[in-house]
């Protein structure tokens, strides 16, 4: 068989209304550019009908390859099943909803070719609501912060990748998964190329504040320990505090200005030390936690069925 030039990979998620329109865009937009190619949707444990949809896709044409999770894994962990099986030299992601455009890939083709071996999408012009955009920026500008390296909040998944690249990602088992990281991580040349962001096509996010926040504390501690040096030069400040605290104090006693020793000042100090250890111990027990994930050695996904193999 010979090797598909492109595998486009989608991970799947409440979309049975969005898989045939999402297929049939796809379909005009790479046909244009090659007939050798072949498209991976990976149904990432929906509750709705969606792997019914693939399969009905993928019965009109055997390029359309179909993945079914045992359960809901996570989007970044269906686009790890995705790439694992991909045989294309480029490999494109992109979202299910329609906002990543096909029609954009022969934009990002061409730059492609110029030589980059990643070329990402970047959303010059977001069309989320007012929620979305908001919750994206606080998402990124913690994840910045706490990890120490600048996040784009315009680019996300959407984008082209020489298998070389997705060769490298495929190196990368650890449990806890996200693909904009592990595509900076692996290094490669990078160009970034303003895209058209689209509407989506039907429902409405599964991303909300709470899954937002697990996601960055996941991405932070995989990736970070600047929460841990945080709390050391806290220790080290609210140390000295004390110290500074203690020699006013024994001033004030020489010179007559304590007469009744009180119990706020030490009440104050015993619940604030006890908070802040609280939260050490809160901090440190979570990379505990992810260690403890890790030491396990779980797949990171696994497959319920694959159709046109």
């Amino acid at each position: 068989m010979n090797q598909p030039l492109f595998s486009i990979v989608s991970p799947v998620y409440k979309a049975e209304k969005i898989v045939p329109e999402l297929v049939q865009r796809i379909l005009e937009a790479i046909e244009s550019i090659t007939e050798d190619y072949e498209i991976i949707l990976v149904e990432d444990g929906s509750p709705d009908n969606s792997w019914e949809a693939i399969l009905e896709v993928s019965k009109k044409d055997h390029r359309i390859k179909g993945i079914k999770l045992s359960r809901n894994f996570g989007q970044h962990y269906a686009i790890t099943a995705g790439l694992d099986n991909t045989k294309g030299e480029w490999v494109i992601v992109m979202d299910c909803d329609l906002q990543d455009q096909p029609e954009e890939i022969s934009k990002l083709l061409e730059v492609a070719q110029q030589g980059s071996s990643i070329v990402l999408a970047r959303r010059a012009v977001r069309t989320d609501g007012f929620f979305k955009k908001i919750s994206s920026r606080v998402f990124y500008s913690v994840l910045s912060y706490l990890t120490g390296v600048k996040q784009d909040s315009s680019v996300a998944n959407f984008g082209i990748y020489h298998q070389s690249v997705v060769k490298a990602i495929r190196q990368l088992r650890e449990p806890i998964r996200y693909f904009p990281t592990m595509v900076r991580w692996v290094g490669f040349q990078k160009t970034y190329v303003d895209i058209k962001h689209g509407e989506r096509f039907s429902g409405t996010t599964s991303y909300n504040w709470h899954k937002l926040f697990r996601l960055a504390i996941d991405i932070i501690l995989a990736n970070s320990d600047k929460p841990i040096r945080l709390i050391v030069k806290a220790g080290f400040a609210l140390s000295f505090s004390a110290f500074l605290f203690g020699l006013y104090s024994i001033w004030r006693y020489l010179t007559g200005q304590i007469i009744v020793p009180g119990y706020t000042s030490l009440l104050v100090s015993v619940w604030f030390i006890g908070g802040l250890l609280m939260s050490v111990l809160g901090i440190i027990g979570l990379y505990v936690g992810k260690i403890f994930e890790g030491v396990k050695n779980r797949p990171v996904y696994v497959v319920e069925k694959i159709i046109n193999e």
